[in-house]
Parts: structure tokens; C-alpha cells; sequence
């Protein structure tokens, strides 16, 4: 190929390589509009996002990583251990903890008493004879099973072999009759004096009085007597339920010890009360007793209980409740 050649293709190239580059920046002015600052950002960001993405893998190979110490693999065993199902700790367990069986001995299953069962039994239920004499040599120094469960404390059972010996332990218990006879009778006898059955006038006894009823003390009778100031008396017996610590089980024990009289309560004159008159009242809350006082100074005094039905506040339920409470 001679110069002429080489220079006509160069030009070619040179001319192309401008043409190109001119459609990609009309092409990037076009459709991104990115300035000279932007696109000088943005190849700084590519080229960050990419140096990134290939560090890892040289730093791996640069520098290795260091195998785990003795140490460090015991602590992950364990914590592998914590979070494992039981059966793999009990498995891991009876690795460490139990010798391994020399061989399979056959074994024949019955129920037994740990307590008396000599050498031969034990190797029957499928004991080696130094397993059977380690539990002898456990009972000759005082070791006493008292439940099934207590075999377990011995080394020389497997939990496995405990699973299958469990239904067939039987162990009698000398004297537990004669306990069983001295508890109950000494639960026969009661420890302290019954309250005697009483009739007590709820409006007007103390707390002396109230302690008296059977199932209430002297906490029940202080709550009871307080409410009862506050309320002015009870007019019915269930009222002693809104008295707090008193439920339905509680009120049906002392109901039949109370007497009340509805005649003692402490009424209010609805049309000379004053707001501090009503405050104490544990019915009524500060809007009810405003509405009260200001519906009376607007329409003149109530003269029945069905004029507190005028008040929108008041609610039928409550002036049912309070009605009992209140004079024209």
C-alpha cells in the first residue's frame, strides 16, 4: 500500500471519527441536556460506582483470609449447639457425656423398683455389669431413687435407655399412705374461728359492724362506709358492686347479711342544690351538674323527676339511677 493510500484513508477515518463525535454530543445535548460540568460529574461517578464493584475480589486476592483458632471454633460449636433442635444437643450430649455401648446386649423389659432391683435384673433391662454395679454402689452409700425422673442423674443410663425404661419404673413409697391421712386431717381443722352469720343494716352501721359480715374485711368496710357517704346511702343492695374490689361473686356472699332500709338516704333538693351540693355525688360528672343548674335558672324549678328529661345531657339510665337521690 503507498502513501497516497494510507494518507486518503486516514483522512477518511479522521473525517468520520469528527462526524461521530458530533451526532453523539447532539444526541446527548438532545436528550439529556447535561452541561460540560454535569457530564464531567457524571464520568466521575461511573468511574467511582466501577472501582467499587471490582474491589472485593483484588482485595480477596491480595489478602487473604485467616483461618479460625481453636478458640474461635469451640465458641461456634457452642452457639451452633444453642440454636440446634434438641435432639441434635442430646445426641451431642450422649457423645460426651455417656460411654459408648461395647456392643448390642439383648434386653428384656419389666417393671421394677430401682430401690430394690439387684445386678441381674439390671442387666436384664439391658445394663452392662459395671453399669449395674455403678447403681448398686449409688444406693449401698444412701443415694435413694424417689421418682422415675431420678434415674436420669445417673451416668450410666442413656437417655435413650431411660425413654424406655420410664413406663416400667415402679416405685413404692413406705409411709406415704400415713401422710396422705395426716395432711388431710390436718387440713380438717381449721387454723382460725369462722365469722359467725350476721344481719348488718348497711345504711347505718360502721365499720365495725360491716367487718362482722363473712367475706368482708376491715378494707371492704372502710371502701363500703366512704361510698356510702359519698353516694348518700344505698337504696339497693346491688349498689355495693359499684363499691371498688366488690365484683358479682363477692356480692352474693354478703347479700344475704345485709338489711337495708331506703328510707335513711340523703337527698338533695334539686331546685335549692348549688353545684358544691352535687359535686360529691359520684353519679354526676361537672358538665351534668352545670346543665342541671343552668336549665333551672332558664326554665324555673323542676317540679318531677320527668322535667330532668328536658336536659339533653341527662341520659334516662342515669336519672333513673339518680331519682331515688333528689326532692322537687
Amino acid at each position: 500500500m503507498n502513501n497516497k493510500a494510507i494518507s486518503k484513508i486516514r483522512f477518511i477515518f479522521l473525517n468520520n471519527s469528527t462526524y461521530i463525535v458530533q451526532v453523539i454530543r447532539k444526541w446527548r445535548n438532545n436528550y439529556f441536556e447535561f452541561s460540560k460540568t454535569e457530564f464531567n460529574g457524571l464520568l466521575v461517578l461511573i468511574t467511582l460506582i466501577s472501582l467499587v464493584a471490582v474491589f472485593p475480589p483484588f482485595y480477596r486476592a491480595l489478602v487473604p483470609l485467616k483461618a479460625p483458632t481453636a478458640a474461635e471454633e469451640q465458641a461456634l460449636l457452642k452457639m451452633e449447639l444453642a440454636k440446634a433442635p434438641d435432639t441434635l444437643k442430646r445426641s451431642y450430649e450422649n457423645r460426651r457425656s455417656y460411654p459408648p455401648a461395647s456392643g448390642k446386649r439383648k434386653s428384656s423389659l419389666f417393671y421394677f423398683d430401682p430401690n430394690v432391683l439387684g445386678q441381674e435384673g439390671w442387666q436384664k433391662l439391658g445394663l452392662s455389669e459395671k453399669q449395674a454395679a455403678a447403681i448398686l454402689n449409688y444406693r449401698s452409700k444412701g443415694g435413694v431413687f424417689r421418682q422415675p425422673s431420678d434415674l436420669k442423674k445417673m451416668y450410666t443410663i442413656r437417655p435413650d435407655l431411660y425413654r424406655q425404661l420410664e413406663p416400667y419404673v415402679q416405685i413404692q413409697e413406705p409411709g406415704k399412705e400415713k401422710k396422705e391421712v395426716a395432711y388431710r386431717s390436718d387440713r380438717s381443722k381449721p387454723s382460725f374461728k369462722p365469722k359467725e352469720i350476721v344481719m348488718v343494716a348497711l345504711n347505718t352501721a360502721d365499720t365495725l359492724a360491716l367487718d362482722r359480715i363473712h367475706g368482708i374485711g376491715a378494707v371492704f368496710a372502710k371502701r363500703i362506709v366512704a361510698y356510702r357517704e359519698k353516694i348518700g346511702g344505698f337504696y339497693r343492695k346491688e349498689q355495693l358492686m359499684e363499691v371498688f374490689g366488690i365484683d358479682s361473686l363477692k356480692y352474693l356472699e354478703i347479700k344475704g347479711q345485709i338489711s337495708l332500709d331506703a328510707t335513711q338516704l340523703r337527698k338533695i333538693n334539686i331546685n335549692t342544690a348549688t353545684a358544691a351540693d352535687f359535686k360529691r355525688h359520684p353519679y354526676l360528672r361537672y358538665k351534668q351538674i352545670n346543665a342541671l343548674i343552668a336549665y333551672r335558672k332558664q326554665h324555673g324549678n323542676y317540679s318531677n323527676i320527668a322535667d330532668l328529661n328536658k336536659v339533653v345531657i341527662m341520659t334516662p339510665e342515669l336519672i333513673e339511677k339518680l331519682a331515688p337521690y333528689l326532692i322537687f
